[in-house]
């Protein structure tokens, strides 16, 4: 069986970037937050979409972990609320995380407005803190 190493992304990498995780699903929350404090980021949760875009209008993210499937607000309509209150150039960076099945055309659509898109079964400790230094450094 084949070990599997994490990439170190270097010394400075996170440098305290800000990171909001909207997530409604506690466990996981939870644990993509350690995983992100653990190298050196500062996560803060938000559990439904109405909370997140409430934090995102009020907070200076670096990036956005955003659900998709959340209560009192879908992440999809969190994404066009956002984009609506915000000029680009003052946008934090967005991954969308799903397990939601959706058809090619919708997820090629939602793909486009996002800097990545990652499927939550095959999110790994490793795998989450390497998509994050990435888009964070581009």
């Amino acid at each position: 069986m084949a070990e599997t190493f994490c990439v170190d992304p270097g010394p400075g990498a996170a440098s305290g970037s800000k990171v909001l995780i909207i997530e409604d699903d506690r466990f996981i929350s939870e644990m993509y937050s350690r995983i992100l404090r653990d190298a050196g980021y500062v996560a803060t949760v938000a559990h439904d979409g109405r909370a997140g875009l409430d934090q995102i209008k009020e907070g200076d993210y670096d990036l956005v972990l955003l659900d998709i499937m959340l209560p009192r607000m879908l992440g999809d309509e969190v994404l066009h609320q956002w984009r609506e209150f915000k000029p680009k150039s003052e946008r934090p960076r967005i991954i969308v995380m799903t397990n939601f099945e959706q058809d090619e055309i919708s997820r090629a659509a939602l793909e486009a407005e996002v800097d990545a898109y990652l499927i939550k079964a095959d999110i790994t400790p490793c795998k989450l803190r390497e998509v994050v230094a990435k888009v964070l450094e581009n």
